[in-house]
């Protein structure tokens, strides 16, 4: 029986190649993250998502009080390609069984 068949994780990919079809959750670079719905993807981490919701952190100073200021802009995008380089992580949905 093909692996594929058979819905096991043998090696880091497998765990990615089961949540086709299912939204996951992207870390990227520079304070990105992105949650969407996996369509395809390849050895690199490139992968094809729709319906994406991105999470971009921006911290400013203020330059009269000198604190940190974290704002956290949020956009939908209906399709995107994420180039793999920019992947730091990449979450599955939670299974229960």
């Amino acid at each position: 029986m093909d692996k594929r068949e058979e819905g096991t994780v043998e090696e880091p990919l497998d765990l990615i190649r089961l949540s086709l079809d299912e939204r996951i959750f992207v870390k990227m670079r520079q304070d990105r993250e992105l949650r969407g719905k996996l369509h395809a993807y390849d050895q690199h981490l490139n992968m094809i998502l729709s319906d994406v919701e991105e999470t971009i952190k921006v911290v400013e100073k203020d330059e009269e009080t000198d604190e940190e200021i974290i704002r956290n802009i949020k956009r939908n995008i209906k399709m995107l390609f994420v180039r793999g380089d920019g992947v730091i992580l990449i979450s599955p949905p939670l299974r229960t069984s």
